[in-house]
């Protein structure tokens, strides 16, 4: 059985909680990071001290996008994992996408979710929210023409920034209307797993 360790409010865990609901794998989740600490047992899983980090079989394995990769590739078959490699590139790179749109909106999601209200940077959050909404903007264009980040399908190219669109709904920020991001939103939020693993209050 597919083991995950990481709290549930971490993204990154999401990602991969998420995704193994949508391949059918049967898994099971140990808390670990932020309130829940990591013992030295997990730091030898991971060296990073970082979360997620699976253990599948004989396998460990850590960085979330990279595992999402690998669940695709072993449990996926060519509906998550095309054989052809352009095909499977065009969700591919939003994956790597995704890494830049986390440091956009991690300012706006720490001091309006982990601070204080006396503690908020309003310049910081107000500066995040216009570089998450600049984000954004590119991939309302894509979804404009595509109805799926991984193409005409839902893919695991939707997974990393599913989880991250989510959180940018649910922040008490200015945002522009997107439709084509609005759709795709509505769409994602009836995927299996996407309610149970990734809509949960943000903390």
């Amino acid at each position: 059985m597919l083991t995950i360790w990481g709290r549930l409010n971490s993204h990154n865990v999401k990602k991969v909680a998420w995704f193994a609901v949508e391949l059918g794998i049967d898994f099971v989740r140990h808390d670990a990071g932020g309130a829940f600490g990591m013992d030295a047992a997990y730091r030898a899983r991971n060296p990073n001290a970082l979360i997620p980090t699976i253990d599948d079989g004989e396998m460990t394995l850590w960085e979330s996008n990279a595992i999402l990769r690998y669940l695709a590739a072993k449990h996926g078959g060519t509906r998550f994992w095309p054989a052809d490699p352009a095909a499977r590139a065009v969700g591919d790179k939003w994956m790597d996408w995704q890494i830049g749109y986390a440091d956009a909106q991690r300012d706006a999601f720490f001091n309006l979710v982990r601070r204080t209200p006396a503690e908020r940077d309003a310049a910081a959050i107000a500066a995040s929210a216009a570089r998450c909404a600049k984000q954004m903007a590119i991939l309302e264009d894509a979804l404009a023409r595509s109805p799926w980040l991984s193409g005409d399908d839902f893919g695991v190219g939707d997974i990393p920034m599913g989880v991250y669109t989510h959180t940018w709904f649910s922040l008490a920020i200015e945002r522009p209307s997107l439709p084509h991001v609005e759709d795709w939103y509505a769409r994602i939020r009836e995927r299996p797993g996407y309610a149970e693993q990734v809509m949960i209050p943000l903390t």
